[in-house]
């Protein structure tokens, strides 16, 4: 138990250091729920729920370029443009 306090206070100290990172990827898990929740109630086809989880992937792999190219942060203008993405994808959950 020791050890999961560790890496709690670990994770809640880099979400600290990496605030736009943290909002982006929160948002991206939030959405794959929102996915799933979709494709168990016969909403949306598995095809269009794997299309999504792509459009998904994608971001976070940019997100990480992104990061990986500022020292582990992205700027203010990288965080808008991945929202803006993430709207897209958003919009398309539950249509």
């Amino acid at each position: 138990m020791l050890s999961f306090a560790g890496v709690s206070m670990a994770e809640n100290q880099w979400q600290k250091n990496h605030p736009r990172r943290t909002q982006v990827n929160k948002r991206l898990h939030n959405q794959n729920k929102r996915i799933n929740k979709e494709l168990r109630q016969g909403k949306i086809s598995r095809n269009q729920a794997k299309q999504l989880k792509k459009e998904n992937r994608q971001i976070r792999r940019d997100e990480r370029h992104m990061a990986k190219q500022h020292g582990g942060h992205i700027t203010k203008e990288e965080q808008k443009a991945l929202n803006q993405r993430e709207n897209g994808v958003s919009n398309q959950i539950g249509k």
